[in-house]
């Protein structure tokens, strides 16, 4: 069970504390979080409520570790973090657990969570030794108008103190995403877990704590936004910020001022389908891409744009599988469970209330309970409604008719969010057309949008984000170039 067994030390009666210097800490505010569980609607766990001048302490101590760790051998660095991986592996029960209590993932999913994340930690271990372990080598009369008087040799060196910020639907995996880089790298790192899942990246923290990570490499500081948020973002202790979410990155991204940026921001990934598709395939992928997680995925189908003149065939079948997907609690393994938040479910609510109002097809009937919404297919959905260009982050489903492929990319492209998008089609040529007139950072060819493989460049444009992720790219985005040039008395050729 979640806060015992190893875990005992990270509770203190019926609330989790902080993690700072390396220890387990209750915040001097005395006050505390709750975190509501989407199911039932009532306070299933509470964090502490971190204040201000906790936030400076942990930032000193962050810079003071990384300082000494930035002196490990990169052999060491990967041992320890092959370690956090398999205590995290070992204890996916409990952090499982967190996961279906705190943001009504299904257990099933979160225990993949769990072991994905284990697995994208020891994956990293290895790549950084690989991609840290290589510098280059430069001579000067590569360069017109120079001899050979000048040797640089390039590495790759820590940032500093690197700020994590995931979000609420994967708050395991995307925080070790950004963790297990930093590491690597030969940075500390401050974690600020989402409020809905951060008993769970608490648990994961203690995986870390329990491998043997020195003192205040790893924090972890829960509490209020209002409170600690910009704080923590705007802290000129912080080198370099990666931050997974919606709109709130926007506002980080102008107040960070001159660090590093990693950041991923949602989409509304669309699904384009040529006349030639296999039908089957694309009612497989909507609703595995769209419907997976109640839709709360930032990789998720978000809008289907169909041909016409298979537009009726697509709709049926899709709506024969979302007949099948079974609604109820994430711990009954639930296809479609809770939304995150009365709010969030409240916004779904709105768009499809809009696209009623302005005529949509409903192919099902528009049902919810609480949190719980029940999947909907929107049919004849048109421009002017908002479910054709905002995010739902729910189980809803617009489909928007087209006649030309040309009408399907410009819907793509009109849209603010460029994150990734998908086409289906038979002809490879007109695949890689479209895929090349896609604004977006990825383009699927015949499957539905999706983050991983871990290791595979993640990133987004427009006001889908900043950088790229994937764990290649998390590790050379968390370090800078340093060159250091010999100077010699005479130009040098070997073997001259």
């Amino acid at each position: 069970m979640a806060g015992s067994g190893v875990f005992g030390e990270i509770i203190d009666g019926d609330v989790f504390k902080y993690y700072a210097e390396g220890e387990w800490k209750k915040s001097a505010s005395g006050k505390t979080v709750s975190i509501v569980n989407p199911t039932t609607r009532k306070t299933q766990y509470k964090v502490q409520a971190c204040i201000q001048e906790e936030v400076n302490k942990v930032m000193e101590t962050a810079k003071v570790a990384q300082k000494l760790w930035a002196k490990t051998p990169l052999w060491k660095r990967a041992e320890l973090l092959h370690k956090a991986a398999a205590i995290l592996k070992e204890h996916k029960a409990p952090i499982a657990e967190c996961l279906v209590k705190e943001i009504a993932k299904p257990a099933k999913d979160a225990v993949t969570e769990v072991v994905r994340s284990g697995d994208l930690v020891s994956y990293c271990a290895e790549e950084g030794v690989r991609i840290l372990g290589q510098g280059t080598f430069l001579v000067s009369d590569s360069f017109p108008g120079n001899e050979r008087t000048k040797y640089c040799l390039t590495s790759k060196i820590p940032l500093g103190v690197v700020l994590a910020i995931p979000p609420f639907n994967y708050p395991v995996n995307l925080a070790v995403s950004k963790l297990a880089p930093a590491l690597i790298a030969g940075n500390s790192i401050v974690l600020k877990p989402p409020t809905q899942g951060a008993v769970a990246a608490l648990h994961m923290v203690h995986c870390f704590h329990l491998a043997g990570f020195p003192k205040g490499l790893i924090s972890c500081v829960t509490g209020k936004g209002s409170e600690i948020g910009d704080f923590l973002t705007m802290h000129p202790g912080v080198n370099c910020i990666s931050f997974t979410g919606g709109d709130t990155g926007v506002a980080i991204s102008k107040k960070a001022g001159m660090i590093p940026l990693q950041m991923e921001l949602g989409g509304k990934d669309a699904c384009i389908v040529l006349e030639d598709a296999d039908l089957d395939l694309v009612a497989a992928n909507i609703i595995k891409g769209g419907f997976s997680y109640s839709g709360q995925r930032c990789t998720a189908v978000k809008v289907v744009l169909v041909m016409e003149s298979v537009a009726d065939d697509l709709v049926e079948k899709v709506k024969a599988k979302v007949a099948k997907l079974k609604v109820g609690p994430p711990e009954d393994d639930c296809d479609i469970t809770p939304v995150v938040s009365e709010s969030s479910a409240n916004f779904i609510e709105g768009l499809v209330m809009d696209a009623k109002q302005k005529g949509a097809t409903f192919c099902q009937e528009y049902k919810r309970d609480g949190n719980l919404i029940w999947p909907l297919l929107l049919d004849h959905v048109r421009p002017d409604m908002r479910i054709a260009w905002e995010e739902p982050f729910g189980p809803v489903l617009p489909v928007i008719r087209i006649t030309s492929i040309e009408e399907g990319i410009h819907h793509c492209n009109a849209s603010n969010f460029g994150l990734q998008g998908c086409v289906f089609t038979k002809d490879i040529n007109k695949a890689m057309l479209i895929s090349d007139a896609m604004e977006t950072g990825t383009v699927q060819i015949n499957s539905a949008p999706a983050r991983g493989p871990d290791h595979f460049p993640f990133q987004g444009i427009k006001d889908s984000g900043i950088g790229s992720q994937g764990i290649t790219n998390s590790i050379n985005m968390m370090v800078k170039v340093k060159s250091t040039v010999i100077n010699l008395p005479s130009p040098s050729y070997t073997m001259g």
